[in-house]
């Protein structure tokens, strides 16, 4: 129902499947879990950084309420990660640079809504449910209230506004669920970069899923996603940190009870241009309640 990851490597690269599926109305989703980004991490690709070695740890707890909307299904989620950082790197200079920093990351919140295909329906409704083709959207926005020091090049959180808009949708044939989603995302600018005023063009990502579901409710995915542009312009002059990257994940979704369930899942890039290349490994445990279950 929610993925969750660390926030700040996060921005447009997060593989989500089944995020679009049907859920009973009322239910109420409470996560925690634990994620390890290591590698060239984009902290910010605006930050010229060249051999980066970045360990990014964040532990992270989120909500999430399954609604009914108009007749349709629908839901709202929070995530608020907080984060261990560790990393070495050269400057603009050449000279290598370490920071060590923890503090929370810029909590999201974001709303979902399926108009087609993933009608309202109480929990003893739901056990008749057959998926067929399920179409929906989602607004997601990040709020800049993660840590953030402005005479630091590596920060926890961005000291920024986000909005990210998506349309997806899932197609089922049997046991197997065939997803795509396309987003964009836009940002307010940062008026605290190194002193000068820091803002970015919008990044687009286009996602696809091919999930299989087992008899018993236990599920495997595998999935890709491609994102590009978020050009930076510092100070009035435009960098060269445009992104077109690809990256490559896995996900296992485990029933564990009639109210709890496991879920881990790992990505790694494939095609990287600026500062992408790292992999990601979380597990995340989710207890459900409420809805009648």
């Amino acid at each position: 129902m929610v993925a969750c990851g660390a926030a700040i490597v996060s921005r447009g690269q997060a593989l989500e499947p089944r995020f679009y599926s049907n859920a009973p109305v009322g239910l109420n989703f409470a996560l925690g879990g634990y994620v390890l980004s290591s590698g060239d991490v984009a902290v910010d690709p605006a930050v010229q950084l060249d051999d980066a070695s970045i360990d990014i740890h964040a532990p992270f707890v989120a909500y999430a309420r399954s609604l009914g909307l108009f007749g349709r299904s629908a839901k709202f989620d929070v995530a608020v990660p907080y984060t261990f950082l560790d990393g070495s790197a050269r400057d603009a200079n050449g000279e290598m640079v370490t920071r060590t920093v923890d503090g929370f990351a810029d909590p999201s919140f974001r709303f979902s809504y399926n108009f087609i295909g993933a009608p309202a329906l109480t929990l003893a409704e739901f056990k008749d449910y057959r998926q067929n083709f399920v179409m929906g959207a989602s607004m997601k926005v990040t709020a800049p209230f993660g840590q953030y020091d402005s005479s630091k090049l590596v920060n926890i959180g961005t000291h920024r506004w986000s909005f990210t808009p998506e349309l997806g949708m899932s197609k089922c044939i049997g046991r197997v669920l065939l997803e795509v989603s396309g987003a964009v995302t836009l940002y307010t600018d940062n008026d605290a970069f190194a002193g000068q005023t820091k803002e970015q063009a919008p990044m687009y990502s286009l996602q696809g899923h091919l999930v299989y579901v087992f008899r018993k409710k236990m599920w495997v995915a595998l999935g890709a996603t491609r994102y590009s542009g978020g050009r930076s312009t510092v100070g009035g002059v435009e960098k060269g940190d445009m992104q077109q990257n690809t990256r490559l994940g896995a996900t296992l979704g485990i029933p564990v009870s009639r109210r709890n369930s496991i879920k881990l899942y790992g990505s790694s890039g494939v095609e990287t241009r600026t500062g992408s290349d790292f992999n990601t490994y979380g597990a995340a445990w989710q207890y459900r309640w409420g809805g009648g279950l």
